[in-house]
């Protein structure tokens, strides 16, 4: 990263959840003055608490804790932080609870966008606006191939859909009030794995906690695949998207997908596998007999236009993803200072962006 972030004012949203929170240390690392809105973290253990909440002397973080709903709200926050670089990553982010909660999932998802869209038309100083939405926005109808940006929106279950939702919602405000004004684009990831998601209905916890048991984890779909990533590998891209979107506007697209290499695709139940083999015992896995809510067999993404146009690429093939992933649990359970391990990889993460792909 250059020092295009050094002393800019970055709202960020979402900054307590998993990828939020890593998001938070990276911005501070780079010297952004960040404020954050979002709900408090869900439950305990959460790396919000663990590595980015801790004060610490001269930071620049302003937390707001609120809920992206309230539009009165939302608006107040941005106001006040006056930012430069909006980047949205606030959401209801589980399929499943998607299906428990279908009206707070929409209204999260699609309506919390709009309230936020809606609030930067009165910034002054604004030079864009990130959307992070998800690599299920396309229309899946199991054909298996990579996605990629000219496919068609869809999704069936009403996360998401309701993601494919939030990018009309982005494309109308942009077509509606920004046309002339600053550049809205909207960011498109996988499946992302790294140290301290606890999250329900998610791999990787399941895996922690299944370790931390003695018990095998059950897998709703284990032969699915998915393009799974080291949650550092997408935020990279949402910084050099935001950072294109200011120097080179012109040149840089509106919607991107960042994946990993096709080596990396992998089945649900490889990543158990070898994310237990770092361990003194593998947790095993065992399918779940209970009925399931449908979920695409195979979900993969393109990167191509990332490459093109922003130089974008991924850094850490899968085993490399696991082995960062698995370090910082053992860290954690060793009673390490996690916020300086944290730190730790998000600098080594760095010094991998400067050598060529």
């Amino acid at each position: 990263m250059t020092d295009f972030w050094l002393g800019r004012r970055v709202l960020l949203t979402g900054h307590t959840g998993f990828k939020g929170a890593w998001m938070t240390l990276w911005l501070e690392s780079l010297g952004a003055e960040v404020t954050g809105y979002a709900l408090p973290p869900a439950g305990e253990p959460n790396l919000w608490s663990i590595v980015a909440a801790p004060a610490r002397e001269g930071r620049a973080l302003h937390s707001v804790i609120a809920d992206i709903r309230d539009a009165e709200r939302v608006c107040e926050a941005v106001a006040r932080a006056d930012p430069q670089i909006v980047i949205h990553m606030a959401a209801q982010a589980l399929v499943r609870e998607s299906y428990r909660d279908p009206l707070a999932t929409y209204a999260t998802n699609v309506m919390g966008t709009a309230a936020l869209l809606e609030a930067c038309r009165s910034l002054r100083r604004l030079e864009c606006v990130v959307v992070v939405t998800s690599d299920k926005v396309y229309e899946n109808h199991g054909e298996g191939r990579a996605f990629d940006e000219r496919d068609r929106l869809g999704g069936h279950d009403p996360y998401s859909n309701s993601k494919a939702c939030a990018e009309l919602v982005t494309a109308g405000f942009r077509d509606s009030f920004f046309a002339d004004g600053p550049p809205i684009a909207s960011a498109r990831a996988g499946n992302v794995i790294g140290g301290g998601d606890w999250s329900e209905d998610r791999l990787i916890p399941d895996c922690v906690r299944a370790l931390e048991s003695g018990r095998s984890v059950n897998l709703r779909y284990p032969d699915a695949i998915r393009p799974w990533q080291h949650v550092l590998e997408p935020l990279s891209g949402y910084l050099a998207l935001a950072e294109s979107l200011v120097t080179a506007p012109k040149k840089t697209p509106r919607a991107v997908n960042f994946g990993p290499d096709p080596a990396s695709f992998c089945t649900v139940r490889e990543v158990v596998d070898a994310f237990g083999a770092r361990f003194a015992g593998k947790p095993g896995w065992v399918r779940d007999p209970s009925p399931q809510p449908p979920e695409a067999q195979a979900l993969t993404l393109s990167s191509g236009l990332a490459a093109d146009t922003l130089g974008w690429h991924p850094r850490l093939d899968i085993r490399e993803s696991l082995s960062w992933t698995a370090d910082w649990y053992l860290a954690h359970s060793a009673g390490e200072n996690m916020a300086a391990f944290s730190a730790a990889q998000v600098a080594q993460y760095g010094e991998l962006m400067k050598r060529s792909p």
